[in-house]
């Protein structure tokens, strides 16, 4: 049986990977009293004393828990924006070409963001295979439901919330997005994306597009095609080519799944690359399980919602 402790459990993410693994007969979960949930001396006791850490903690509180570690053994699934970017972190998206290896040889697995999931899924690829250059200027728009944005943003929601609330909103204005330097780092890309987040009055499911004219790639919209549908062969992550639903595509289709759905539309002039799956699935918790499994050698879909 392995041990687990999740340090932050009471927040979305930590909740949700609390819920998937309180049943399982071979995970015993290390709690700790309300009281002393925050308190150093019970944390650190707590994840030495445990096989996977997982991690629901702001960054500065995520680097601090990694500092108490003593037992070599102790295995960490960070689920901040901590160290995504860390070289001597494992990125903890398996689907893609040659990070599967990595994570199973870690004892450090950055958990990947919602919206970097979806446009690494879609970018990685097509810059792995040479069909992308890295220099290349790119945009994305990406929608979610408001669970992304955690309990602050759920109470807002799920409150009396005023009228501009019913309609889609768009943040990170500024074009500072805390996904970016995961994404340009984990595609390889010399320049962030023009990146623009969308938050709309659903709970859950996210929709992430990059849409791309025919100079940004070396090749055709069937070349990208057979890139994904080669690459994303596994239960999880799969590539739909007959994706759209009348003519639309609804950010929410993955919600309460742990998958995702790689698409390609448009033409050879003009492509839209669409990521769609759970912000709090494959986007959150259900790949902090699945990286969880990786690293214990069991099957990958071990606990996942399919």
């Amino acid at each position: 049986m392995y041990k687990v402790f999740i340090d932050g459990s009471a927040g979305t993410t930590g909740l949700k990977i609390f819920d998937r693994l309180k049943d399982r007969k071979d995970i015993k979960l290390i709690t700790l009293p309300e009281e002393h949930r925050k308190e150093l001396a019970y944390r650190k006791e707590a994840i030495n004393s445990c096989d996977i850490a997982f991690l629901c903690l702001p960054d500065a509180a995520a680097i601090e828990a990694v500092s108490l570690i003593e037992n070599d053994s102790v295995k960490v699934i960070d689920t901040s924006t901590a160290h995504r970017t860390n070289p001597d972190w494992a990125y903890g998206f398996p689907e893609l070409k040659g990070y599967r290896e990595r994570i199973k040889s870690s004892n450090r697995i950055a958990n990947p963001g919602c919206h970097a999931s979806g446009f690494v899924s879609l970018i990685n690829p097509l810059i792995s295979a040479g069909i992308m250059k890295k220099d290349v200027a790119l945009s994305c728009f990406s929608i979610t439901g408001y669970t992304g944005g955690g309990k602050k943003m759920i109470a807002e929601y799920e409150g009396d919330k005023p009228a501009l609330y019913e309609a889609p909103r768009q943040y990170a204005l500024s074009q500072q997005h805390k996904h970016l330097p995961e994404i340009k780092a984990v595609c390889g890309l010399d320049i962030a994306p023009l990146f623009c987040p969308i938050v709309s009055d659903y709970a859950c499911g996210m929709e992430v597009t990059v849409p791309l004219f025919k100079k940004d790639i070396e090749g055709s919209i069937e070349e990208i095609k057979d890139i994904y549908r080669n690459l994303y062969t596994g239960d999880i992550v799969k590539f739909n080519d007959n994706a759209d639903e009348s003519g639309f595509l609804s950010a929410n289709a993955f919600s309460g799944k742990d998958t995702m759905e790689i698409s390609v539309f448009g033409n050879e002039d003009r492509i839209l690359l669409v990521s769609r799956f759970d912000n709090l699935g494959k986007g959150a918790s259900g790949a902090a399980i699945q990286n969880m499994n990786v690293l214990l050698g069991l099957p990958e879909t071990t606990g996942l919602i399919l």
